[in-house]
């Protein structure tokens, strides 16, 4: 079983429970994700079977788009309304006032990863030292926010939609824009929309999965989709012998990086040229 599944994760799943789960359904071991999703988040969950596992490297430097809910006047230890309160603050924001706030945190800025967080530090997990009680140091890493919209309010909270690359936290981005505000801040609910090419309009409800037994293989995109932006070169025979024995052979190519595929159509790698000669990036056919 190979392929790339797109879930749409339900709220209080983690994004390894949906793996488990998923292992249940395919009856294969080799299942991964890219990107984590926190469990009271919802949306695109990019899932990898079998062989293409070896594609999660690649997946997982890809932009992300959000829907996320900003409850001002609120701080908690999490960052989140899933987390204990540390202060409570008056809120009477305008639009104009958090729209010249959110300006400053688009383009390239530092953030400062959360306690709450599977990051480690000294060999143990940041969320691990701060359900002591306690709390270390962290440098702050440098992220890219592409785009930051404000989309109104609901419900007495902010709706905002956020491009950013990987690494990005965004209730750490809801937190720090309440505290630039000056009343505190916390992220109320998040949906993934978007991970890279893909889409939460492609995306299956982890239920229908499952309902759907046997019949989900169906559900199940190729690994090369991934790529599909990338050009393809077929190789003959010859080649592709030469290829799957490691055998680096002379071979022009215009593209710097580009698919490779066999006669009969199968994908079997993202490869390069260097000096001349043909390069594995990564191959994706099965190993016999």
């Amino acid at each position: 079983m190979n392929g790339i599944l797109l879930i749409d994760k339900p709220t209080d799943w983690t994004s390894m429970d949906v793996c488990a789960k998923l292992r249940g359904v395919f009856h294969e071991k080799r299942i991964g994700h890219s990107g984590t999703l926190d469990p009271m988040a919802t949306g695109l969950l990019v899932v990898f079977l079998g062989r293409a596992t070896r594609a999660v490297e690649f997946a997982e430097a890809d932009s992300k788009e959000y829907i996320a809910r900003l409850r001002l006047g609120i701080t908690t230890d999490t960052q989140d309304t899933s987390g204990n309160v540390l202060s409570e603050k008056s809120a009477d924001i305008s639009d104009k006032q958090l729209l010249s706030v959110i300006e400053k945190f688009k383009g390239e800025i530092e953030q400062i990863p959360p306690m709450y967080s599977a990051i480690k530090i000294g060999g143990k997990k940041l969320y691990e030292i701060a359900r002591k009680g306690e709390s270390v140091e962290r440098k702050s890493r440098r992220i890219t926010i592409h785009s930051l919209d404000f989309l109104g309010w609901e419900d007495g909270d902010a709706i905002l939609r956020v491009c950013c690359s990987k690494g990005t936290y965004i209730r750490t981005l809801c937190n720090d824009i309440g505290e630039a505000l000056g009343c505190g801040g916390c992220m109320s609910s998040l949906r993934r929309t978007a991970a890279g090419i893909f889409s939460i309009s492609e995306a299956h409800r982890l239920q229908d999965v499952i309902a759907a037994g046997e019949k989900a293989e169906e559900f199940i995109l190729p690994v090369d989709a991934l790529f599909e932006g990338l050009p393809s070169v077929v190789f003959n025979e010859k080649q592709e012998k030469l290829f799957r024995n490691g055998v680096r052979f002379s071979y022009c190519c215009d593209s710097e990086k580009f698919r490779v595929y066999s006669e009969s159509g199968e994908f079997l790698a993202l490869a390069a040229v260097e000096e001349g000669k043909i390069v594995c990036i990564k191959s994706f056919y099965e190993v016999k």
